[in-house]
């Protein structure tokens, strides 16, 4: 027998489930049985598909056995099974379990984290919540050895070799004091199986002590009885007619390893040129590594009922990757692979109908369910901005669809409703990017608009400059940032005197003193408490994007050359107007350019002499 340590992260993941995950340990039988589940779904790929695996038998099954008398649970499937590699590779390191991911994730709220078991892949450790020790029996598919893994959890595992008669795994769970008095017993695990499990496509039998009350002797006898717990149906291929709510939230619960109900769901069969069946979930909160790279799609496609795979990129595009689900088709191969999945067009129509279907119905959600729309959007708001930027076909309805900030309203707004309170000649509508929503309410760039009393959206996403730096208008309405020179002619007002020549000279000085540091240095329509602002041309990216852009590796962006503006109605612009080029003025024309710069949250280029130049001016000042 081989003894050997838990990688350190599997060790953390133990410890924290077993004291700290505590409040709901019966996800334990959820989680195993769904890993036969995936075992099972494999194998029976295999042998469709592949001809090294076609003459196995395969009769796929699950068998819950419970010993009362000596508390345990075993849990066997005739599944795809593991070789002794891969028991140390799936339980015993991080490998592909997520562990570490989940644990960098965890919160502290125990409903929460509970939560995370499933949706991390990390199901199998949640029986160390009611076991003093496990053991797994696993011969993978294929090869003639089996191996045992046996464990506490608490001081590393074993491995030794088995025997098993045929491929699959089985999991032998010794319940603790407390596992025992809640699980062994049959009636409890009957209620789990149905409340998790009734939709996994597969039969699960258990085997237990059946009471029954023996007329002749006038007494009950046990006899040990075999009954199948699950409905073992493909659910989404049944008439929506037939399904209850009850019947919607269990198969989301069993394919999401969620704990709370979803918020919406839609339930599609297609027929004529192409057939398919598609049931979508949206998760009431978003999955924590919605942002994250490595993301796992949370789609699973099927052929005629058959399950191919659950982790393709390409069932839908990528903004809309927290959708849980199931797309079933009629006309796909079985042997369907990543790569033909690319290219091929039965699933391009899929996806195409798929997209619409989604967006259409959350649009119907936002109009009829209003209160689960705020929740919607509140989870999924920048993810539907996503799309903004590369589904083109779409775009009107995610437009539809997103909401927004704004210095009119309390809360989120749509498009449609901040195009109803537009002013009488207000030529578009406004909003402003480029950091977080406290700096962005108070930049200088918003004074005339809040003193002509026009609204302004406020997008403080990372993302949003880059989206809506590429989309021009909603309906009929011109989109239009407020740090861009083209809304100049927005802003005058007609009855302004003309005091060009009058600011000349200064404006001179400024530009000569500031040199290639600045684009021009000019008046500004847009200010009106604030001595001065950055702004930049219609073509090109804002002070902060370039940052941004910078920031992400493209060493190609040019040092930004802002458009400074100053406002020729503030006391420090009269001043400046009556002073000669002197070192004064000059530390002041420096300081009207790093105030505009920290106002955007753009670093300054040299904040030791920022500090100088304020001090210098301090000194004359006091």
């Amino acid at each position: 027998m081989s003894k050997r340590e838990f990688q350190t992260e599997v060790e953390q993941l133990l410890q924290l489930i077993v004291h700290s995950l505590y409040s709901h340990p019966e996800i334990f039988l959820r989680e195993l049985i769904s890993n036969s589940s995936d075992a099972l779904d494999k194998l029976r790929h295999l042998t469709l598909v592949d001809d090294a695996y076609k003459s196995l038998p395969f009769d796929p099954r699950i068998d819950l056995e419970l010993d009362e008398d000596k508390k345990t649970l075993t849990i066997a499937d005739s599944g795809i099974g593991m070789s002794e590699e891969d028991l140390i590779s799936h339980l015993g390191t991080i490998a592909r379990s997520g562990t570490k991911n989940f644990l960098s994730q965890l919160s502290g709220d125990t409903k929460r984290d509970s939560n995370l078991i499933g949706q991390f892949g990390v199901g199998f450790y949640s029986a160390f919540m009611v076991a003093d020790s496990v053991e797994v029996v696993s011969r993978k598919a294929g090869e003639d050895k089996a191996w045992r893994w046996i464990s506490d959890g608490k001081t590393g595992f074993e491995i030794e070799p088995a025997e098993r008669p045929a491929p699959g795994t089985t999991v032998l769970v010794h319940f603790n004091e407390e596992g025992a008095a809640q699980y062994a017993n049959s009636w409890r695990l009957q209620e789990i199986v149905k409340k998790y499990s009734n939709h996994i496509a597969f039969p699960i039998f258990l085997t237990y002590d059946k009471s029954e009350w023996n007329e002749t002797d006038k007494k009950s006898i046990k006899t040990r009885t075999t009954e199948q717990v699950n409905a073992a149906s493909a659910m989404w291929r049944r008439p929506k007619a037939e399904l209850t709510q009850d019947d919607y939230q269990e198969l989301y619960k069993s394919i999401s390893g969620d704990w709370e109900n979803p918020l919406f769901w839609f339930h599609t069969k297609a027929e004529g040129s192409l057939e398919y069946t598609t049931l979508f979930y949206v998760p009431a909160k978003a999955p924590l590594d919605l942002y994250q790279s490595e993301y796992k799609g949370g789609v699973k496609l099927y052929v005629n009922r058959i399950f191919i795979m659950d982790d393709s990129k390409e069932l839908l595009p990528p903004y809309l990757r927290f959708i849980r689900g199931i797309i079933d088709s009629e006309d796909l191969p079985l042997n369907v692979s990543r790569e033909i999945l690319q290219q091929n067009r039965v699933l391009a129509s899929i996806r195409t109908a798929s997209v619409k279907k989604i967006l259409s119905e959350l649009k119907s959600a936002a109009a009829n369910r209003l209160d689960d729309y705020v929740k919607f959007i509140t989870e999924y708001n920048r993810s539907l901005k996503e799309g903004l930027y590369n589904d083109f076909a779409n775009r009107e309805t995610l437009l539809e669809l997103i909401r927004f900030k704004s210095t009119e309203v309390a809360g989120l707004t749509s498009l449609a409703d901040v195009k109803s309170r537009m002013k009488e000649g207000q030529k578009g509508i406004y909003y402003i990017t480029g950091g977080a929503e406290s700096l962005l309410r108070t930049s200088p760039l918003l004074e005339i608009y809040k003193k002509k009393n026009l609204e302004v959206l406020i997008l403080d996403d990372d993302i949003d400059e880059i989206v809506f730096s590429g989309i021009d208008k909603y309906t009929d309405v011109e989109l239009k940032a407020v740090n861009k020179s083209s809304t100049d002619e927005d802003l005058k007002v007609a009855a302004a005197p003309d005091n060009t020549d009058l600011l000349k000279p200064l404006l001179d000085k400024m530009k000569a003193t500031l040199g290639d540091r600045v684009k021009d240095v000019r008046a500004s329509v847009r200010l009106a408490d604030s001595p001065s602002c950055i702004v930049s041309d219609e073509d090109e990216p804002s002070m902060k994007m370039q940052q941004m852009l910078r920031a992400m590796g493209q060493k190609d962006i040019p040092a930004p050359k802002p458009t400074l503006e100053i406002n020729p109605d503030h006391e420090i612009v009269k001043k400046l107007l009556l002073r000669p080029a002197d070192a004064v003025a000059e530390d002041a024309s420096w300081l009207l350019l790093d105030q505009a710069l920290l106002m955007e949250g753009v670093p300054l280029h040299d904040p030791a002499m920022f500090v100088q130049r304020l001090n210098r001016i301090l000194q004359t000042s006091i």
